[in-house]
């Protein structure tokens, strides 16, 4: 009984770590971040290699309009001339098309770049895709990425509130280390 008992703990923790690696992995600190191209909420192309020599915070976020969406944005927005002080950017990714991006813009009064990502390809390259209720989403994940465009600090499942400050205040410490 013991030994069926220890097999089938195996086979599921087996079962378990194939599910968690086909879903794909942040890229880690130290590496180059992913290069991208998206449509920002003016329809224009926005790519990453457009901010070399600033810093950038590249938030995913699951959905334009949702409660903690908006208090995150809110918060970035809020302190976006703390960002722009320490030679930064805030640009958000979801899934979301171009249209919902300017909506989400227009009414919550939003100035940095929303970019829409409805094919999936970037929130993928930054292993940050879920699923909810049938859907896919842009998990709730941020990247800090320096001048030379290599990551310096990834979150994972963050919590809207207070994560602007947190990244404010690491970005601040990573400043001050060069």
């Amino acid at each position: 009984m013991k030994t069926l008992l220890a097999l089938s703990l195996t086979l599921m923790l087996a079962a378990l770590f194939a599910v968690a690696a086909d879903q794909p992995q942040p890229p880690r600190v130290g590496t180059e971040a992913p290069a991208f191209s998206l449509p920002s909420q003016e329809g224009a192309q926005v790519s990453l290699d457009q901010f070399k020599g600033k810093w950038v915070v590249l938030y995913f976020y699951p959905k334009d309009f949702t409660s903690g969406c908006t208090i995150e944005a809110h918060n970035f927005q809020r302190d976006i001339d703390k960002y722009t002080q320490k030679n930064a950017v805030v640009v958000g990714v979801s899934v979301d098309d171009v249209d919902s991006h300017k909506s989400f813009c227009t009414k919550e009064g939003l100035n940095f770049k929303l970019l829409a990502d409805s094919s999936h390809a970037v929130v993928q390259k930054y292993g940050s895709i879920m699923e909810y209720n049938g859907a896919t989403l842009a998990a709730r994940n941020t990247f800090l990425i320096d001048p030379a465009g290599v990551i310096r600090k990834v979150y994972i499942k963050v919590s809207p509130q207070g994560h602007s400050e947190e990244v404010l205040a690491d970005l601040q410490l990573l400043q001050s280390a060069k």
